[in-house]
């Protein structure tokens, strides 16, 4: 019978069928403090060593969850600020305080928030080491948080920062760098009219400068590029980058022995484009929207793909099942009740000229269905922005789908002209879908078709659309309040998966442990 531990095993192996640390002690050691800090000297890091310990598989997966939230807080900050700039650094401050993850030096008992960052940033190596896209996408994140990290690392600590991370850059003394003070000033653009002396300057390998080289923005001396603190921060990330992008590569490579275990292969395969963010199954203003409503709230409230569907299903009077999936789940997360949700699409394709009966026996089952009022009972919950825009794309004749991950450039631009958006918002919005920001641009839309600057919100969900446009169009006041319960640690988790990953991770209890003992064969 199969064992509940989850066995991984890394560097020298461990010999026998029980989980063993290397020497044998299993329990979790509790360390005095300057040996916590020596743990984690710093609140950024290269990873460069794999983490070793024990950790039950409920924190496994909630600490993948919420690194994946991290990163996609990364992205949506990075696409709707410039880099760097004081919205986007007070932001993304914001985003790791609230997730616990670490960010600042000098802060007291920081050796949780930055355990949380190790392990989870190795746990998701293994679920975004599968394909090149994924892989692309997560260094750019990590590197866009150790961006971040840098920028606020104090002076004092960088030193040995770098040394940590084994990079060979010493900050040059002042009698040194007062000795080529005009060589580097007319070398390095970035300096400007900043003081030489109030800038640190590190002598680095040449070959380790090597784009400051080619745009001529670096002094060179005997094989040694003197580059000022301002530039240094492109070689720490470029080099972060290959070290990552080799590491992701050997994970890839020994993924299957991770994958045969049936606990954590459903985890790891659907995590990457799961959704993390509010339930929208809630039903808790069930009945508070009437039929009446629903076509002036589709002008309103309705984000651009239901808008869509809903106007094809006036037109038309009818829908394919994929449009009928996505918009009737939509309706039931609004407040739709299983009889209105009869009644409406009922009347509709009736309108079609399709006889009462055939819808009865052909239809009503699939609402019923839907509902969880029959088969096997299962309360389907409404789409995702990610599922919507990864599964299951329109064919001719289809009406759902996301419009901006979907449809044609010009009849994009013809849809938000339609839609009253102005050529300057159009521009933007088609820019932020070149850039393959499907999400972003949708948020951008709801930004211009409610007159504000700054919605204050990351954008994942259509019914998160929704709610937050009643909300505005209600003077801050939330649409029909106990529709949607905030996040506690009570609440089951809002992932969506398969039902390989529902059944394999059910099981899970806070009992069950998995090894992180020298995961550094697959995570190196």
């Amino acid at each position: 019978m199969r064992s509940n531990s989850l066995q991984i095993f890394c560097g020298r192996p461990v010999p026998g069928n029980k989980m063993q640390f290397l020497g044998g002690n299993r329990r979790k050691l509790r360390l005095a403090d300057d040996q916590r800090n020596a743990c984690y000297p710093h609140s950024l890091q290269f990873y460069l060593q794999p983490p070793s310990g024990n950790i039950s598989l409920i924190e496994f997966e909630n600490l993948a969850i919420d690194r994946v939230k991290l990163l996609k807080a990364v992205e949506n900050l990075g696409v709707s600020y410039v880099k760097g700039s004081e919205q986007y650094q007070s932001k993304l401050e914001a985003e790791l305080r609230k997730l616990k993850f670490s960010y600042r030096e000098n802060l007291e008992d920081e050796y949780e928030p930055r355990r949380r960052d190790h392990i989870s940033h190795f746990i998701l190596r293994l679920a975004y080491c599968q394909s090149e896209e994924l892989r692309r996408w997560f260094i750019q994140q990590e590197m866009d948080l150790l961006r971040f990290r840098f920028s606020i690392l104090p002076k004092d600590k960088i030193q040995s920062f770098l040394k940590d991370s084994h990079l060979q850059f010493e900050a040059i003394s002042d009698e040194d760098k007062t000795l080529r003070e005009q060589d580097i000033m007319a070398s390095s653009h970035s300096l400007g009219g900043v003081q030489l002396e109030l800038e640190s300057v590190y002598k680095i390998p040449f070959a380790d400068a090597l784009d400051l080289f080619r745009g001529r923005k670096v002094y060179l001396e005997n094989g040694f590029a003197y580059v000022p603190l301002k530039d240094i921060v492109a070689i720490i990330l470029n080099e972060f980058r290959t070290k990552l992008s080799k590491a992701l590569a050997l994970t890839a490579r020994s993924l299957p022995a991770v994958q045969s275990d049936e606990r954590l292969q459903p985890l790891l395969n659907h995590l990457s484009h799961s959704y993390t963010g509010q339930d929208y199954s809630t039903q808790g203003n069930v009945g508070k929207v009437s039929l009446d409503q629903i076509d002036s709230l589709s002008t309103k409230s309705f984000p651009p793909c239901m808008r869509q569907l809903h106007k094809a299903l006036r037109e038309n009077h009818h829908l394919r099942h994929g449009g009928r999936m996505q918009y009737g789940l939509f309706l039931k997360g609004i407040g739709l009740t299983l009889e209105q949700a009869l009644q409406f699409w009922k009347q509709e394709f009736i309108r079609g000229k399709m006889d009462p009966d055939k819808f009865d026996k052909g239809y009503s089952y699939n609402i019923r269905h839907s509902f969880g009022k029959e088969g096997k009972r299962t309360d389907y919950t409404p789409y995702s922005c990610l599922k919507i825009i990864l599964t299951n794309p329109p064919s001719q004749g289809d009406y759902h789908g996301c419009p901006f991950r979907h449809s044609d450039p010009e009849l994009l631009r013809q849809k938000l002209q339609a839609y009253k958006i102005p050529p300057s918002g159009i521009s933007q919005i088609l820019d932020l879908v070149k850039g393959t920001h499907y999400h972003v641009a949708c948020q951008k839309f709801f930004e211009m078709t409610h007159n504000v600057d700054d919605c204050g919100f990351s954008l994942s969900h259509p019914n998160q659309f929704f709610f937050e446009s009643q909300r505005i169009l209600s003077g801050g006041k939330d649409f029909k309040k106990e529709s949607v319960q905030p996040e506690t640690p009570q609440s089951k988790l809002s992932v969506q998966r398969s039902k390989d990953a529902s059944s394999a991770l059910a099981s899970l209890n806070s009992s069950l442990e998995m090894d992180l003992e020298g995961l550094e064969e697959l995570l190196q």
